[in-house]
């Protein structure tokens, strides 16, 4: 029970009722924000921060927060987070945690984050932090929390849609957390290699969000990544995406891999999930170069079908690369 004496299903429900008022707010961002005709990506790089092999919360903190005030184009805190969630949502922050620690969103990106909708006024109950299960939260260091006070983490847990979604190729039952229990998604992906698609980075981290994610894996995942984010509750609902790019793994993804992790020390932020993904698929084949290694190359071929189906541009002379 909630602190009002609701279930957790009525408070979620209420909430996106009430919610469902904003979400053009999210829409106005689905496909990036241009700055003169281009796709913003902001990155704020700071691997001494890092070196250590710490995270240091209040410098994660910093860089998040300086990503999504230049994106935002906003100097207050509160302001910047208020163009991307507001008091009246329900915010679902969609990690990747399946292959534990190591290979997923840390921790203090999550707490970065959700501090930053706090800051745009989102009660703390009204931020679910989320993946396909609770277990997969649960041993990469997510503690539960489904009806407690404060922010939320639990998994779907099985609880899907009973019919199935097609979009193109797309043919899957969708988590109601992310139908039915929220009005905005945040997208937390972490930069890695995989094994299929080349680059698991934001579009390829809503393979968590339905059921069937093993039917969608042939043909290095295209065209079935840009056909999931095609899916107006994920395209719709998306308001912002917060890339943990502090320690990638180059290859042998999407697992952890120490000898291809390093400490790269980066955050970056867009709202156009095609010029982020293309943004790290340059930051990954930089570092395969350094050490010897070929380039991704056409296992990545969906980001390219991506742009195609107008999710965003891969394009470097659209995207705008902003350092901050």
């Amino acid at each position: 029970m909630s602190s009002s004496g609701m279930t957790r299903r009525e408070f979620i429900a209420a909430g996106a009722a009430v919610g469902a008022g904003v979400l053009t707010l999210g829409r106005a961002f689905a496909q990036g924000q241009p700055t003169g005709g281009k796709s913003t990506v902001v990155r704020c790089l700071r691997p001494a921060n890092f070196a250590g092999g710490e995270l240091p919360q209040q410098s994660v903190a910093n860089m998040v927060n300086a990503c999504v005030r230049r994106l935002a184009g906003e100097d207050d805190l509160a302001a910047a987070w208020g163009r991307f969630v507001g008091p009246d949502d329900t915010v679902g922050l969609k990690i990747n945690c399946l292959f534990g620690p190591g290979a997923s969103t840390r921790i203090e990106v999550v707490h970065a984050v959700a501090a930053g909708c706090r800051a745009a006024g989102v009660p703390a109950e009204r931020i679910i932090v989320w993946d396909r299960t609770t277990s997969d939260m649960a041993k990469t260091g997510y503690p539960e929390n489904r009806d407690g006070p404060g922010v939320r983490y639990y998994g779907t847990d099985g609880d899907y849609e009973p019919n199935p979604t097609v979009v193109g190729s797309f043919n899957g039952r969708l988590s109601r957390l992310l139908t039915r229990g929220m009005t905005a998604m945040i997208n937390l992906p972490v930069l890695k290699s995989h094994s299929t698609s080349g680059i698991t980075a934001s579009m390829k981290n809503q393979y968590g969000s339905f059921d069937n994610p093993g039917n969608h894996h042939g043909d290095f995942c295209d065209p079935y990544i840009a056909d999931v984010n095609s899916v107006p509750a994920i395209r719709d609902k998306t308001r912002l995406i917060i890339m943990d790019a502090v320690f990638p793994i180059c290859e042998g993804g999407p697992r952890a891999r120490p000898q291809f992790t390093w400490p790269y020390g980066a955050i970056l932020a867009a709202t156009d999930p095609v010029a982020l993904d293309h943004t790290g698929l340059s930051i990954l084949d930089e570092r395969r170069k350094a050490m010897g290694i070929g380039p991704i190359g056409t296992a990545a071929r969906h980001i390219a079908t991506a742009a195609a189906k107008g999710l965003g541009t891969n394009n470097p002379a659209q995207i705008d690369l902003v350092d901050v």
